[in-house]
């Protein structure tokens, strides 16, 4: 499954989880592979007694040793529990990459107000690409704090690994208001003009389509251009198919009456 694929069949990133191991695996090795790879559907159980017990022993690792700890984070990447948020926190500040990403996931997963702060810390600041990276996936599950212009910032200046990961969660903060909606709409169809990565450019035509009943007419009118453009133009056929998804699923009269001539002329396939 690729990855528009897989954000498709469930768009929500709150009911993603992770292996921290795999993710201490791909770090150690300086893997080329994208950790958020590993994350899959939360899945759901009806056993709430052995949900409350693995909570509670995973409290007890977080206390522990390295090893114990990563069990411990492991479990928060996949359960909620308020009772979490004050070690997961503490771990933020770990001279080790692995535990800090993994805190950072686990804080994905079980979002709180006072974490926002140190999170946005890490994105700008943290020396660790991965955990930058997951900086950028965990904030998407605080979409009323101020996290736009970060997000925005990141998406603009840091590495792919970073970038690859801020249109889902500008989409996720922008789709509560237009007021919202239109400053990430902005940096999005940036971004999609100017980045070098297929994948990053593909991730904002997706986010794009998440937005696009916030915008105003114009901003409306400007993405369907862009996305035409990019059906057109994009040297990369991973980054036209979205762009003929993206338009398709606006469902919009003249837009798919507009995409049936680019075939007919032959223009698209």
């Amino acid at each position: 499954m690729t990855q528009s694929e897989a954000r498709r069949k469930d768009q929500s990133l709150s009911s993603l989880a992770l292996d921290p191991e795999l993710l201490a695996e791909e770090l150690a090795a300086e893997a080329d592979l994208d950790p958020l790879e590993s994350i899959g559907p939360d899945e759901q159980t009806n056993d709430s007694q052995a949900v409350a017990r693995a909570c509670d022993q995973g409290l007890v690792w977080l206390k522990g040793g390295h090893d114990d700890r990563l069990q411990g984070l492991r479990v928060f990447c996949e359960h909620r529990d308020p009772r979490a948020i004050p070690p997961l926190m503490a771990l933020l500040d770990q001279p080790c990459p692995v535990e800090r990403m993994s805190a950072v996931y686990a804080l994905g997963r079980n979002p709180s107000p006072q974490a926002v702060e140190p999170l946005l810390k890490l994105l700008q600041a943290d020396s660790n690409a991965y955990v930058r990276k997951a900086t950028a996936w965990s904030l998407g599950n605080f979409p009323d704090a101020p996290i736009l212009n970060p997000l925005i910032r990141a998406l603009q200046i840091d590495v792919s690994a970073v970038r690859l990961w801020c249109p889902g969660s500008l989409a996720e903060a922008g789709s509560r208001s237009p007021v919202k909606a239109d400053p990430a709409a902005g940096q999005l169809l940036q971004s999609l003009r100017v980045d070098s990565e297929p994948v990053v450019r593909s991730n904002c035509i997706w986010a794009l389509g998440r937005l696009f009943e916030q915008l105003v007419v114009p901003r409306q009118q400007e993405m369907v251009e862009a996305l035409v453009n990019s059906l057109l133009n994009d040297g990369e056929a991973s980054v036209r198919d979205e762009a003929k998804i993206a338009l398709e699923q606006l469902e919009d009269p003249g837009v798919l009456a507009r995409l049936q001539t680019l075939l007919d002329e032959g223009f698209i396939g």
